[in-house]
């Protein structure tokens, strides 16, 4: 079976916007049209595949990085797998000790075993195509984009890395859709747990998080905090070239706005699931990823949670694993979506 994909951070309608602009530089309208095109035709289908088993088996990390030298070519040249020193390439030793930061941080957290939940090996290809101004999830391995210079910076840095695997996670545990609410769903998964890993990572509490994704991405030249808040979706940047973000917060306003280049609009929608994963956070107070990251979690491997899952669907799964938890913590999800326009009780 053939499956759509485009798993990418930065959404089409942003690259579209810097391709049509008539004040962008030249260098960054044609970036923003090649970038488009190679997205969609890196990721326009791909087979319903079967996991890449780590090649040792078991509970143990295996990473695979490769060089595409600025080609169109993934897998091209051989980087550093699993146990190779550094090597001169800040790109390839980045996405190398980001890949087991997340795998550590998974195992530790949630007991997973790398992506697929079966030891699956981690691939990564580093500087995709000529300036490339994204990074994907292409249905078995991360692919990153060294940006155009102009807006963007590299893609490998540590919460894209995440946002990225985390899409690799959400397909080998349910398979969303990636069209409408159910792909919005799939953005807000990659989003929240990228979101929960940097502040695992820096030892912050949901109060002192900033809460931002994309934070090292942009160049100074964008008037921007980052490509996305949770804690206040819309807020993010506000670029005379680039736009503003676009993202909403409140699920009335999923049944009034749309985006007609954005796959049923998961890029602009997925603001609703992830600014109640804000307020739930917020709400039971201390780190992220242990109560709440823990019942999000259980709510995205629940086995009731099907591909074309709506915000309600999710939303009523993680009522279920939150009251495990006890009365105080359910009440505090239903408040969180409720905060979001999402009524359950």
């Amino acid at each position: 079976m053939l499956t759509p994909l485009a798993c990418c951070i930065v959404p089409p309608y942003v690259l579209a916007r810097i391709a049509e602009h008539p004040d962008a530089p030249e260098q960054a309208r044609i970036s923003a049209r090649s970038t488009l095109g190679l997205a969609n035709t890196l990721a326009s289908v791909r087979a319903a595949i079967v996991p890449y088993e780590g090649r040792w088996g078991g509970r143990r990390l295996d990473r695979m990085i490769y060089d595409c030298k600025n080609t169109r070519i993934v897998d091209m040249e051989h980087a550093r797998f699993e146990n190779e020193l550094a090597v001169d390439d800040a790109s390839v030793n980045r996405c190398y000790d980001f890949f087991e930061a997340i795998f550590s941080f998974f195992h530790v957290v949630f007991g997973r075993n790398s992506i697929d939940d079966r030891g699956m090996s981690m691939l990564g290809s580093v500087h995709y195509g000529e300036n490339f101004s994204n990074a994907m999830w292409d249905g078995t391995q991360v692919v990153f984009g060294d940006g155009d210079g102009v807006y963007w910076n590299n893609f490998s840095s540590l919460d894209v890395v995440a946002h990225e695997i985390m899409h690799g996670i959400t397909q080998h545990s349910v398979h969303l859709k990636h069209q409408g609410e159910s792909g919005a769903l799939d953005e807000s998964m990659a989003d929240v747990f990228a979101s929960m890993f940097k502040q695992y990572e820096l030892n912050q509490t949901a109060a002192d998080a900033d809460w931002l994704i994309g934070t090292e991405i942009f160049t100074s030249r964008v008037r921007g905090d980052a490509l996305r808040s949770l804690k206040a979706p819309g807020s993010a940047f506000d670029d005379e070239i680039l736009g503003k973000d676009i993202q909403v917060a409140s699920y009335d306003k999923v049944l009034t706005k749309s985006c007609t280049d954005d796959f049923g609009s998961a890029h602009i929608h997925f603001g609703v699931p992830n600014h109640a994963f804000y307020l739930f956070a917020i709400a039971l107070g201390g780190h992220s990823w242990e109560r709440a990251g823990t019942i999000w979690y259980a709510a995205l491997t629940d086995k009731d949670l099907k591909s074309d899952a709506g915000f309600i669907d999710f939303a009523t799964l993680t009522i279920k694993h939150a009251q495990g938890y006890g009365d105080s913590v359910a009440a505090a999800v239903i408040e969180a979506w409720k905060g979001v326009g999402i009524n359950l009780d």
